[in-house]
């Protein structure tokens, strides 16, 4: 790639990253503080705050992995330096994704009506059971990331580099297949837990029909609590579920990227693309929280003021 063409995407890269750490670093911030002045913090605070912190963690290691393949290509291509970028990168991408799908399970269990009695079980210790699933998740995502990254094949990055080599040519061939198995199996296991907020979203919408209809019997309309709720979790969940699926896509592309002609600017690329995913989410989730919206809402009036007196 020539000069202009790698600076300019490792400014995209940059902005991409500086706007998901103020989002992501504001959610954590305001929970943070919330914690302090009561004493206590709530679940869903609790679930949103390590959201926030998975995002950060994996947009910086995202950013990272960029930034050396573009200005130190030597460092790119040692297999041990690398792998502790990949075990943290396997390891932030897992945490971020089973957290949104404890967001996910805490938003179906706390809005949704339902009468069966686990359901009700479930419904009334909730928040016992999520906080607990959080220390689970990070357990479950070391297990993952460390046969994971052992798996990753050495040569990848080096095939990334030099695949216009020729003495390098077969070497890669020969491992395309193993790093491929190597991916597909890491992104199968992510399968579960978005599935799980898939599953959350279907009943959810499930849960509204039901709510709606029985508003039109009584004429109640539909303009109630319980209908707005319903319609911003879903939106938060569908928010999730779409912006996923375009990280995994863009994840593929960069895994894969020794099939393509241009290997080292598919990679970018899809780490482009990857960081939409947990930069854009992190302001979804403030616009449907009404504490994180307040406080944001107040610091946009606070910015505005002190702009006004620097131009007085």
């Amino acid at each position: 790639m020539s000069y202009k063409v790698d600076t300019a995407l490792m400014l995209v890269a940059i902005g991409e990253t500086l706007v998901g750490i103020l989002g992501n670093a504001f959610i954590a911030l305001v929970n943070f503080m919330g914690w302090i002045k009561s004493k206590k913090i709530a679940c869903i605070d609790s679930i949103l705050t390590s959201l926030a912190m998975s995002r950060i963690c994996l947009q910086c290691i995202i950013l990272l992995d960029c930034v050396i393949l573009v200005q130190y290509p030597d460092t790119y291509n040692r297999g041990k330096e690398m792998r502790i970028i990949d075990f943290f990168w396997t390891l932030t991408n897992h945490l971020s994704v089973w957290f949104a799908a404890c967001l996910s399970t805490f938003y179906f269990f706390k809005i949704a009506n339902f009468f069966h009695p686990l359901f009700l079980w479930i419904k009334w210790r909730i928040d016992k059971l999520l906080l607990r699933s959080l220390l689970v998740c990070l357990v479950l995502s070391l297990c993952f990331s460390l046969p994971a990254t052992e798996n990753l094949n050495d040569d990848f990055r080096r095939c990334v580099k030099k695949k216009e080599r020729i003495n390098s040519t077969l070497r890669c061939k020969v491992n395309k297949a193993g790093h491929a198995s190597a991916k597909v199996n890491l992104n199968l296991v992510m399968l579960f837990p978005f599935s799980v907020s898939l599953v959350s979203f279907l009943l959810l919408i499930l849960s509204l029909w039901r709510h709606t209809r029985q508003m039109q019997l009584t004429a109640l309309g539909y303009k109630d609590p319980s209908t707005t709720a319903h319609i911003r979790a879903m939106k938060a969940v569908i928010s999730f579920l779409v912006l996923f699926v375009a990280y995994c896509l863009a994840f593929l592309i960069a895994t894969s990227s020794y099939f393509m002609p241009e290997s080292e600017l598919a990679v970018i690329w899809g780490e482009l693309i990857a960081l939409i995913y947990p930069s854009s989410h992190s302001f979804i989730l403030i616009l449907g929280n009404s504490k994180l919206r307040q406080a944001s809402l107040r610091v946009l009036r606070k910015v505005k003021t002190m702009l006004k007196g620097r131009n007085c």
